[in-house]
């Protein structure tokens, strides 16, 4: 809505108070954007810290399974019946 007055002439109470208010609302949607800025910055540093995390273990990861791989491979390989004659039952 806009404020229509006469050339020269001052703006009616009520149209101050609006922008008054208007400016006011203003401030504060300025500050709720910087408040906002601020969170996203710090949410925005804590997944690139995760992320780094996160690929730090899949790394580790690949290297414990590795290493697994290479000790089974090592592993001397045997028979069906060779395990059958060195498995003791349970009593």
């Amino acid at each position: 809505m806009a404020i229509v007055r006469e050339p020269g002439s001052q703006p009616t109470m009520a149209a101050m108070s609006r922008i008054d208010d208007l400016t006011e609302r203003v401030e504060r949607l300025l500050l709720r954007h910087e408040e906002l800025q601020r969170t996203h910055d710090l949410l925005q540093q804590q997944l690139d810290v995760t992320t780094h995390e996160r690929d730090s273990l899949k790394a580790r990861l690949a290297a414990a399974r590795a290493r697994i791989d290479a000790l089974i491979d090592k592993l001397p390989a045997s028979s069906p019946a060779d395990a059958s004659s060195t498995h003791t039952p349970d009593a």
